[in-house]
């Protein structure tokens, strides 16, 4: 009787881990902001993730409905210079990259 407890308390343990791995590893939609991100001049359409800043002075004009963030680092590293707000354009001689969701 012990043995058969054991089992099925194992069992039971064995679809909770499997219901919550599956729930953290099937991701939700994908999301990219809508709209124009201009970096330097360069349009960036329904823009994701990271682009870099290759020039100074530099300006950055977002044209979406998210964020951006003006990293002072490569990669999007490095601390965040400055958020541009949708309409918004900013200048800058120092950042390295720009994030949008």
């Amino acid at each position: 009787m012990i043995n058969t407890m054991r089992r099925r308390m194992a069992a039971g343990l064995g679809v909770l881990a499997a219901a919550a791995t599956l729930a953290i590893a099937v991701p939700g939609s994908a999301y990219a902001a809508e709209g124009v991100l201009i970096v330097n001049g360069q349009d960036y359409a329904d823009p994701s993730g990271c682009y870099p800043v290759e020039w100074f002075p530099a300006s950055v004009a977002n044209h979406t409905d998210a964020i951006a963030e003006v990293h002072s680092g490569p990669d999007c590293s490095g601390p965040v210079e400055w958020l541009v707000y949708p309409g918004e354009t900013y200048h800058t001689e120092t950042a390295q990259s720009v994030f949008i969701l």
